[in-house]
This record gives C-alpha cells, sequence and structure tokens, in this order.
C-alpha cells in the first residue's frame, strides 16, 4: 500500500505555512506544552525545557530497536532532540532528557538531518521527545519538503502534549506514538512533576486517534498512518496497566497497536524512591500482559517482551 505523507498535500495547499506561523507566536509567550511556562523563547531559556526557539538535537541516525512496523529493513531515521519538558525521575535518555546533551541547530540543518536519514533508506522520520520542539519541526519541515521529504513523520512523545498543539499538527504527522505513563495523579507528580499527566495523556491520545486513527500497516508490515502506543511496566503496578488499557480499549479503540514494554530499569534518580528502584519481575510483566489481554486489547507489538530494546542512545556526529 503506497501512501502521500499527508504534510505533502497541506504544503501544496499552502496550509503548512499557516502552521508554521501559528506555531511561532506560540514561543513568544511560550504556550506549546501543558506547563505553560509563557517565556518569551526568543529572548530566554527559563522555561522548564530550558530551550530557546531554535531545534536542539542530540543525535540522529537509523534506529533498529523501534517498534517492527517503524524499523522495517532499514530503520526508523530517529532524530532525538534535546531536553524534555516532563523530565521523570528514572528517564533512560538521563543525559539528553536532563543533562542537556545536544547542539543547537538551524531550521535548515534539522531539514537537511530529516533528508539524510531518508537517503539512507529510513522509512520514516522518528521525532524523539518532540514537544517541546515542535514550533521547530514545523518551520524546517517545508526546507525539508523542498529538497525531496517524501516519506512519513513519527511524533514519538512522552504524551504530555496540549491538544491545543496537537491541532496544529493534523494533516502533519502520520503516525503518533505516545506514551501512558501512568493513570494516578500522584504517580505523575511524584516521578516526574505533573499531577496533570493522567488528565493530559487521555486527551492527548483521543486528539491523536482522532487525527490519524487506528495503526495502517502495508504490504511489508511497514506503519503508513495511525496511532501506535507505548505503555511502560513498572515495578509494584506503578504504571497502572489494566486502567490504561481500559482507556485505549473503550475510549479510543481495542483495535489500538500497543507496544507493552518489559524494559524498566532504575535509571536517573530512581535510586532515591525505593518503590521504583529495582527492575520489574517476570510475574510483574506476565499479570500486565494478562491484563492488557482481559480489557480487550490484541494488537501487540511482535517484539513485545524482549527487554532492554527501547529508549537506547546511539550518538552520532552532527
Amino acid at each position: 500500500m503506497a501512501a502521500t505523507p499527508s504534510y505533502l498535500t497541506l504544503h501544496q495547499r499552502g496550509v503548512l505555512v499557516e502552521r508554521v506561523r501559528a506555531a511561532q507566536e506560540l514561543l513568544r509567550a511560550c504556550t506549546v506544552c501543558p506547563r505553560l511556562c509563557r517565556v518569551n523563547r526568543f529572548e530566554s531559556r527559563l522555561g522548564k525545557c530550558g530551550t530557546n526557539a531554535l531545534p536542539v538535537v542530540s543525535s540522529y541516525n537509523p534506529h533498529f530497536g523501534e517498534e517492527a512496523p517503524l524499523v522495517g529493513r532499514h530503520g526508523s531515521g530517529t532524530i532525538f532532540f534535546t531536553s524534555c519538558s516532563l523530565r521523570c525521575v528514572f528517564c533512560q535518555n538521563w543525559e539528553i532528557s536532563h543533562l542537556m546533551l545536544g547542539e543547537e541547530i538551524s531550521h535548515q540543518r534539522l531539514a537537511k538531518m530529516m533528508v539524510e536519514l531518508q537517503a539512507m533508506g529510513c522509512h520514516n522520520i522518528n521525532f524523539v521527545t518532540p514537544t517541546h520542539m515542535v514550533p521547530q519541526i514545523l518551520a524546517a519541515l517545508p526546507y525539508a519538503i523542498d529538497s525531496g521529504l517524501r516519506i512519513p513523520l513519527v511524533y514519538n512523545t512522552g504524551g504530555y502534549d496540549r491538544v491545543e498543539t496537537l491541532r496544529l499538527l493534523d494533516g502533519v504527522f502520520d503516525i503518533y506514538m505516545p506514551d501512558i505513563k501512568y493513570v494516578d495523579p500522584a504517580h505523575a507528580r511524584r516521578y516526574s512533576g505533573a499531577e496533570d499527566y493522567p488528565q493530559v495523556v487521555r486527551a492527548a491520545v483521543l486528539e491523536m486517534h482522532r487525527q490519524v486513527g487506528d495503526l495502517v500497516l502495508d504490504e511489508r508490515g511497514l506503519a503508513v498512518r495511525g496511532l501506535l502506543v507505548r505503555h511502560l511496566v513498572m515495578p509494584g503496578g506503578v504504571a497502572g496497566t489494566r486502567e490504561v488499557m481500559r482507556f485505549l480499549a473503550r475510549e479510543a479503540s481495542p483495535d489500538t497497536y500497543v507496544n507493552l514494554m518489559d524494559q524498566y530499569r532504575p535509571c536517573g534518580q530512581a535510586y532515591r524512591y525505593p518503590e521504583i528502584a529495582r527492575p520489574i519481575t517476570q510475574e510483574e510483566f506476565e499479570e500486565a500482559m494478562e491484563a492488557t489481554r482481559k480489557e480487550g486489547i490484541h494488537r501487540l507489538d511482535r517484539d513485545v517482551g524482549v527487554r532492554f530494546r527501547h529508549y537506547q542512545w546511539y550518538p552520532a556526529v552532527l
């Protein structure tokens, strides 16, 4: 099934440039993410993400550790953005999200990265932690299109996204890949400093599903459009797996494609929290898998159960 990425249509209709302008305006008193810092990112880095109006990238390269429908034979073209507006204490990309390992670049350079990854044979452009970089992605996209970009875009997010910002991406991203981390506000506050995370991620996932629907694969098994949800099983049931799957099955779709991830390990500052300062057990993962199936979610990534497969950082020269 050959499909034309939807952003090409927006560009041809002149809509993409309007989205670029609207997103740039969000940076003047930043409301890009739910933190609503309202700093002028053209002049300051004092917001929660600590970045300004230019892209900041930690690495980019073909990635072969992502979900099967993204990887194919030639990999997913990942671009890892520096920083994160969520800042989870157990982040497995601590150097990128907390220590700000990365380089500030121009919009034109970001566009060139996309085209380079396409030239390497990557099946998609996979923006990792894009929430605070939405205006920068949109600003770079016309340059990439004019240079020949023609493959789907993947929005690979922690799920802490404003619906208002996501609406600017309607027709830009063909594939959304959010995490759903927790359903308990107390856990969200304790481990991510975002008590509103559960309500925010629910609204965000429903908006993503409204835009792109269930995941559609081509004859090669590659994703061309749709929603793919990640859920990391955590020690002691912290992630609330059964409630997450119930939400997906009943409010989004029972055909939601899910990667139930078993690679939790105590990274970052997780050692400061005794209840999550250990890997999950096989029994905990099996319980999560049983809950997933009992709630009616049946489309699971085929490599589920392969420990420590995702969220590995592969450095590349910028």
